[in-house]
């Protein structure tokens, strides 16, 4: 039988054991490569993509062929992340331009909205939290005429 040292001893080891492996085993759960997501052959405007989501965030890969329109989230912020293309983005009451690698953070109830000025679509990561359910997407009166 046991001590109550030994016994303490091999706790200790498997909770190290335990805490050591399990963010590996979260990492390989959430792995995926960007780069190996494409949008449809054929769609208008926007093609979105969720990648992954729980209750506290969400993170969708988005192609932008021409214009995502003026908008807000009441009670989200989202980190938005561009992988290809360029535009120009407007948040708040400022404009400026984008490309890959540029990287965006946009607080809740902030207005914001985005002009593609590539050829190529406009791909970006888009992490948003809370979680997003599509219904916090509160567009401004000039773009919903």
């Amino acid at each position: 039988m046991f001590s109550r040292q030994r016994l303490r001893i091999h706790m200790k080891k498997l909770i190290t054991a335990v805490l050591l492996l399990f963010p590996m085993f979260i990492k390989a759960q959430s792995f995926q490569s960007l780069d190996t997501i494409t949008a449809p052959a054929n769609y208008e405007n926007i093609y979105s993509r969720m990648i992954a989501s729980d209750s506290l965030a969400s993170s969708f890969v988005i192609f932008i062929k021409k214009e995502v329109k003026k908008h807000k989230h009441i009670t989200h912020s989202e980190h938005v992340y561009f992988l290809g293309g360029e535009g120009e983005m407007v948040m708040g009451d400022k404009t400026f331009k984008v490309k890959k690698g540029d990287i965006i953070f946009i607080p809740k109830n902030t207005i914001h909205a985005l002009k593609v000025t590539s050829a190529l679509p406009v791909k970006i990561l888009s992490v948003q939290a809370p979680l997003f359910d599509g219904k916090d997407r509160v567009f401004t009166e000039s773009d919903t005429k």
